[in-house]
């Protein structure tokens, strides 16, 4: 797994959003800042205490100059169905080949009940609007992941 440290670049990319319209990292950060999220499977439990707890403090993200933006795997119709059931008011992303997870260093071996896997571990980065890594986000809870990012904003 390639890992980013703070201070890098932060990797360019072109991917599909929940309405399937390409979205580039360049066209967010002209929005403000970017808290990267990536998570594991649209819909499931965990991912949607993070999603859900993002969506209610767009605000205070926003009074920060910051913008929070999710990627999965998961095709652009998975991510539509979970923004319409949880009412998400920020972008999705889907990296079904996972090479944005992969450019990030997000992609690779996991654990779950004695089965290992390839999948997304769930690491968020704070990108700065001239493309910088600010901050990484690697331990933290689900259902404290926007505690964390505003007490570190």
């Amino acid at each position: 797994m390639k890992h980013l440290k703070e201070g890098d670049k932060a990797p360019a990319f072109t991917l599909l959003d929940q309405n399937e319209n390409e979205t580039t990292l360049a066209s967010l950060l002209e929005q403000g800042r970017v808290l990267l999220y990536f998570y594991p499977k649209a819909m499931t439990p965990g991912c949607t205490v993070q999603a859900q707890n993002l969506r209610d403090q767009k605000q205070a993200l926003a009074d920060k100059n910051t913008i929070a933006v999710g990627i999965s795997i998961d095709a652009p119709k998975r991510l539509a169905k979970f923004t319409e059931r949880d009412e998400l008011n920020f972008t999705l992303l889907s990296d079904e080949d996972h090479a944005v997870a992969e450019a990030y260093g997000v992609w690779g071996l996991k654990k779950f009940m004695g089965r290992e896997y390839d999948g997304i571990h769930r690491i968020s980065f704070l990108i700065e609007q001239d493309g910088t890594i600010s901050k990484i986000f690697d331990k933290f809870k689900t259902k404290d992941h926007h505690e964390v990012v505003l007490a570190a904003l």
